[in-house]
């Protein structure tokens, strides 16, 4: 017997599979999908068996496969023929593709660390030899007293007892002591009374078909239920036997909709994100693949969770564009949900308050069927929206808060109300520049402006993570003619505590939420009142419900619609309309301010009228108009490398291949410098492809990818559909 194995090297020239020779002691027991340790040159190395042969080939000996690493880690059929499709679709290496599909812990590679959690415990070896050694050793009490509570049925922990006892009953041969596997995170539901739909979640529910593939788009306003409506589909599936996946954009939103589900489901649960510790998500995965949980809760990653016997996969948030992984595979969770839904012949439900424009426009092609909750549970409305002109606001000396909004939280506060307050840029101060000879921090390897941390006293660059501590004169005039620039939210906190230094402030962005569970504890304090304002980045925007939030504050709503790309727009309206729909979810009325330097501008304006329906229209004629998606499918691929001049070179050439050999319809942009030019000391361009249909372009990029293998001075990056231009 044989077996074709993929190695653990993820370099395009290694992609594909080598043969091996199964030794008799293992025929029978390696299967496809298992993690099996090979001979590969004068190494050894890890690889995923990806076919059984009953005979070889080829004319040369075969080395054998030496053992199989964990018989328990097996990628099953679906799995298998996941990254197939993955690897296919990104024009990632097969072996990047099974990699991307594990926790960390399980990746293939030699492990370090046994992630396996035990607790030890007595246990009698016989029964009748128990007896003896009591009535022969009348004076060892504590023996004795442990042999009888192990002869009365309890359960003894051995880190419980007396080291030397046990010790003693162990050489005696009276005990021994057995492991047994428990999991770090064990959570019991509350058994609390299910909530009773409305009649428009109702004729939502009974609108999807259980028993067969389909996707649906779910566009349901701010606090119209949504989640409930999942819970209930979900129950229906579990109680046939079938389970479920439930995706989240935001390791926050993981928090509130995890507890949520802990409640209906109790330990029938897994939850899969990237704040868990290396060993919660090993356990998290064992209890996956074991078949002992039917509900995964997690985020992007989790979409590739070993579940099997599916019945439905929920996407809640869909618009967000975390559910695209930027590096090796350039994937869409989307993507993938849609496959395995395919696969297992099951229902796909992608829910929003602002659903994508590729999305909307496929529901309204009949692609996807569209459901729609226009009503907010209860007798909640939706909040009044004010928009405030800063250009009027800094002719009064209001740099940051506006007198409206200062006016608006102070009322707040005084009724014991709670305030969110969105501004999605974190740190101190956008950059340092000394107005003495105009030097500015810049991060020596991408020549992007370092934002400035003042708790930490560092200069950061938010793309590559170079740091250094800010000079208390500048480094080039050496004059003390440092100022600060830009607005993020560790100085807008500073501020309210000096505007309201009575009210109790919790930030919750990148910088706060790094140590493990503090985005919990800070959702939490903040849902138990022990705060009064909850600031923060984009985080805070989406899925999240706090009844006593009646003001949201939006301190730069430009922020995001200046950035050049097509998507400007869209992302503004979702982030702006998301937490807009944070305020009053309960009986209070809410209000939300948005202060912004163009107030006429129409995306700001659907916001105000929350109207995504009117944003839709106009941003779909923008988008037809200038050839973008829904209408046109895009490709980015960038040209990569240390020497500036040969990048471009490079690009010139891939531009010239790709005009030769793909159809005449396709537009093929002249290549540009990339969104970030120069990144880790490596320069970037980017051609862009924009097509309909174009039967040739696999295979064209197919064999560019290929071409590049051999090229060391650069490289490709191919990204399909990318978020960002």
């Amino acid at each position: 017997m044989y077996a074709n194995v993929i190695i653990e090297y993820g370099v395009k020239a290694l992609n594909k599979s080598f043969i091996y020779k199964i030794p008799q002691n293992l025929v029978g027991i390696i299967n496809v999908g298992m993690k099996v340790y090979v001979p590969f040159g004068k190494q050894e190395v890890f690889g995923f068996v990806t076919e059984i042969l009953d005979h070889n080939a080829t004319d040369y000996e075969l080395k054998e496969i030496i053992r199989v690493d964990n018989p328990e880690l097996v990628l099953n059929k679906e799995l298998m023929a996941v990254g197939k499709y993955l690897s296919d679709s990104t024009l990632c290496s097969l072996i990047t593709a099974y990699q991307t599909m594990l926790p960390a812990s399980l990746k293939i590679k030699k492990q370090k660390h046994n992630y396996n959690l035990y607790e030890e415990y007595l246990v009698l070896n016989d029964k009748t030899k128990a007896l003896e050694y009591i009535k022969n050793n009348p004076k060892r009490i504590k023996q004795i007293a442990v042999i009888n509570d192990l002869l009365s049925g309890k359960k003894l922990r051995k880190k419980d007892g007396s080291r030397v006892v046990i010790t003693a009953l162990v050489a005696s041969n009276i005990v021994s002591i057995e492991k047994e596997s428990i999991y770090r995170i064990n959570k019991n539901g509350k058994n609390i009374t299910e909530k009773v739909l409305t009649k428009e979640q109702l004729q939502v529910y009974n609108s999807v078909d259980l028993t067969k593939y389909n996707t649906y788009l779910l566009y349901g306003i701010t606090g119209s239920g949504k989640t409930e409506i999942y819970i209930k589909w979900i129950k229906s599936v579990v109680n046939s036997g079938r389970s479920a996946i439930v995706l989240v954009p935001e390791i926050g939103l993981t928090t509130q909709i995890a507890a949520r589900f802990y409640e209906a489901f109790g330990s029938d649960v897994a939850i899969f994100h990237s704040s868990l510790s290396e060993g919660e998500r090993y356990d998290e995965y064992l209890k996956i693949m074991r078949g002992e949980v039917h509900v995964v809760v997690g985020t992007r990653s989790a979409i590739f969770v070993p579940l099997v016997n599916l019945g439905i996969i929920i996407i809640d948030e869909e618009d967000s564009s975390s559910y695209k992984q930027d590096n090796n595979p350039r994937y869409h969770a989307r993507d993938i949900a849609i496959f395995r839904s395919n696969y297992n012949n099951i229902p796909l439900v992608l829910g929003s308050a602002t659903p994508s424009l590729e999305s909307k426009a496929r529901a309204d092609k009949g692609v996807y069927k569209l459901l729609r909750l226009d009503k907010r549970v209860g007798n909640a409305q939706l909040p009044a929206i004010h928009i405030i002109d800063m250009a009027r606001e800094m002719k009064k000396r209001n740099m940051i808060f506006s007198d409206a909004l200062k006016d608006a939280i102070r009322m707040c506060l005084a009724r014991q109300e709670q305030i969110i307050l969105l501004l999605n840029r974190r740190g101190f101060a956008t950059f340092i520049t000394c107005s003495n000879c105009g030097f500015t921090y810049k991060c020596p390897s991408c020549d992007i402006s370092l934002t400035y941390h003042k708790s930490t006293n560092n200069l950061i660059c938010h793309y590559c993570g170079y740091q250094k501590v800010r000079d208390s004169l500048c480094p080039s005039c050496h004059n003390d003619a440092l100022n600060y620039y830009g607005l993020g939210t560790e100085k807008l906190e500073e501020k309210i505590k000096e505007l309201f230094p009575m009210a109790r402030v919790v930030r919750m962005d990148q910088d706060t939420t790094r140590n493990k569970g503090r985005h919990e504890a800070i959702i939490n304090d903040f849902k138990e009142y022990k705060y009064d304002i909850l600031l923060g980045t984009q985080m805070i925007s989406k899925g999240l419900d706090f009844p006593k939030v009646s003001l949201v504050g939006i301190i730069n709503a430009d922020t995001s619609l200046n950035i050049p790309d097509y998507r400007s727009g869209e992302v503004t309206f979702a982030l702006l309309h998301q937490v807009a729909g944070r305020a009053g979810r309960s009986t209070i009325p809410g209000n939300v301010y948005i202060q912004t330097f163009n107030p006429d501008n129409y995306v700001i304006n659907c916001v105000k009228d929350n109207n995504y329906d009117l944003f839709y229209l106009q941003e779909m004629q923008f988008r037809k108009n200038l050839k973008y998606p829904p209408y046109y499918y895009l490709v980015s691929i960038k040209v990569i490398g240390k020497e500036y001049n040969t990048v471009i070179s490079n690009a010139k050439k891939v531009k010239k291949y790709l005009d030769d050999n793909l159809d005449h319809n396709t537009i093929v942009l002249e290549h540009t410098t990339a969104y970030i030019f120069k990144f880790n000391n490596e320069y970037r361009m980017q051609i862009i492809i924009k097509y309909k249909i174009d039967k040739k372009l696999m295979a064209t990029l197919k064999d560019l990818d290929n071409i590049f293998v051999k090229i060391n001075d650069s490289r490709l990056e191919i990204d399909f559909n990318p978020l960002r231009i």
